[in-house]
């Protein structure tokens, strides 16, 4: 993703983190703040150190940025969000990352209630 698309600065995610509006499942923690003066999402991917070496946790982080890219169109444009990998994320393939991936963005109201797209 490029650049304009991602929240990279410390005080940046925790402006999103103290807005304090998240979801869950299994692999995934979802934190969100609207922003309304914005033309596109802003996404800040986080994995931490439980999930194992830096192997992993940039493989894992590769998987999610990968499905948020393909699920692109289908994001609601005037958010900045956190997506914080859990440690259950490690070694599933990319339609399991993505699936529930999806899930956890429907729960938060970041995707379209009616995707289904075929993964």
């Amino acid at each position: 993703m490029r650049k304009s698309y991602r929240v990279k600065k410390e005080a940046e995610f925790q402006k999103v983190f103290e807005h304090h509006d998240s979801v869950a499942n299994r692999l995934f923690v979802i934190y969100q703040m609207p922003k309304d003066d914005q033309k596109h999402f802003r996404v800040g991917i986080s994995v931490g150190k439980k999930i194992g070496n830096a192997v992993h946790r940039n493989w894992v982080k590769r998987r999610i940025r990968q499905s948020l890219l393909e699920l692109k169109p289908y994001l609601k444009q005037d958010v900045d969000f956190l997506v914080i990998a859990r440690p259950r994320a490690d070694g599933l393939s990319m339609k399991e990352i993505k699936s529930n991936l999806v899930h956890a963005l429907k729960l938060a109201h970041l995707i379209e209630s009616d995707y289904n797209e075929v993964i």
